[in-house]
């Protein structure tokens, strides 16, 4: 019904350019939304996780566990599991039904960040501090951990910043502190395929929605865009890894606290780091830069796509605020009434004779409560809205406090 009101041509615009919410609850360090979009999950300063339902921005679960900030946060794929990692060196995986700590796992290291198997949530994988990446699986028996061997055709000494996995769950990538990417098989934790694409720390590995492309982005200044193989056919060894596209001010020379794709994998977005407050969006057809948003004067630590909508959240690092960005949509009341007519000016209404005419109490209660014995409403049934994944996607359960009575959400007038 929504979209009947929306006018066509602003639904293809594949950006947002309006600044259209804020969300304050805490200081937001890092965000993700979920697979399906109608939750994002907000990791604070203070190690407290804030998951928000992104159709009221309403607060549906605080969770309290980590006395650290937040590091990173991944959704399982029914997102009803949400893993959080810490600076306190442990991890948490979330059960969002009740909000209770399904699994607690600690290191004995710092946590670079961790993020949950695409496609079971008993598996994920962690990047520690001055030590090889650990899958952790979770079994009836407990908690194993496993850390892959090292590839011995380095030399000398590097540390694993960051891991990713692969859509289809075979493979891990991890990115170093000298800029070798290395492809590790899940099922043995063995290297099956390690590529230098830089000579400085790789900062970020993230995957296209569809699996097809990943950017990497590195300390000297560029975002790289490489292409995919279906791993699950092609050997990782006959894999020649070669740079589409270089993401780069090359006037400002910007550092890059983030890279993301949007919803469709058609856009990379990226936020500067210190000198400017703004995100830049490029294209991955031709990499041309289309798109700049300034942000409110301050800078951007971490940016999220919505994954089917046009809209971004954003994390301000002095504030704290979570920053929508979306595109405005003006209303066509047409599509739902042909004879609805717009007016320039109030139009003079002539009523009739009886149409306002003082209905008696009594008629009116008895007519009110006719209507409610006939219609049955339901308010506990979610119907599926077009555009939605095919499987169903888990709902978290409403829990009222009344301790929980903080305005987080602030209207925007800015354009």
């Amino acid at each position: 019904m929504n979209l009947l009101l929306a006018d066509p041509f602003s639904l293809s615009q594949e950006y947002p350019e309006n600044l259209t919410h804020i969300l304050s609850y805490g200081q937001a360090v890092c965000l993700r939304f979920n697979r399906k979009g109608d939750y994002l999950a907000s990791g604070l300063g203070d190690g407290t996780v804030v998951v928000f339902d992104f159709d009221t921005y309403g607060i549906s679960r605080v969770l309290r566990g980590h006395t650290m900030p937040i590091t990173s946060l991944s959704w399982s794929r029914d997102g009803r599991y949400l893993l959080s990692a810490s600076r306190d060196w442990k991890c948490i995986l979330w059960d969002l039904k009740d909000g209770s700590r399904r699994v607690s796992v600690c290191f004995e290291s710092a946590i670079w960040g961790a993020e949950l198997h695409p496609l079971n949530q008993n598996i994920f994988v962690v990047a520690l501090y001055e030590d090889t990446p650990t899958l952790v699986e979770i079994g009836d028996d407990g908690i194993v951990k496993r850390q892959p061997l090292k590839n011995p055709a380095h030399d000398g000494q590097m540390a694993t910043l960051v891991v990713a996995v692969e859509k289809s769950g075979q493979f891990v990538f991890t990115g170093t502190s000298k800029g070798w990417i290395n492809i590790f098989e899940l099922k043995t934790c063995l290297v099956v395929k390690s590529e230098r694409v830089t000579t400085a720390n790789i900062k970020h590995i993230t995957f296209s929605p569809s699996g097809r492309q990943f950017c990497v982005n590195a300390s000297d200044r560029t975002i790289r865009l490489f292409n995919t193989p279906d791993l699950a056919y092609v050997d990782p060894t006959d894999w020649n890894v070669e740079v589409v596209h270089k993401f780069q001010d090359v006037v400002n020379r910007l550092q890059w606290n983030m890279v993301t794709f949007s919803a469709n994998g058609d856009y990379v977005m990226a936020a500067t780091y210190r000198v400017q407050h703004d995100i830049y969006i490029w294209e991955t057809t031709v990499g041309s830069l289309v798109k700049i948003i300034e942000a409110p004067r301050e800078e951007i630590i971490d940016a999220q796509w919505h994954p089917t909508r046009t809209l971004l959240a954003a994390a301000g690092l002095d504030k704290g605020n979570i920053y929508i960005w979306a595109t405005v949509t003006p209303q066509r009341w047409s599509a739902l009434a042909p004879d609805f007519v717009e007016v320039d000016e109030n139009v003079e209404y002539e009523e009739r004779e009886d149409e306002f005419d003082i209905e008696p109490d009594e008629l009116a209660n008895k007519r009110r409560l006719n209507q409610e014995d006939e219609d049955d409403v339901d308010i506990v049934t979610i119907e599926r809205v077009r555009g939605e994944f095919g499987e169903e996607s888990f709902i978290i359960p409403i829990v009222l406090d009344e301790d929980e009575d903080e305005d987080v959400l602030e209207s925007s007038d800015s354009e």
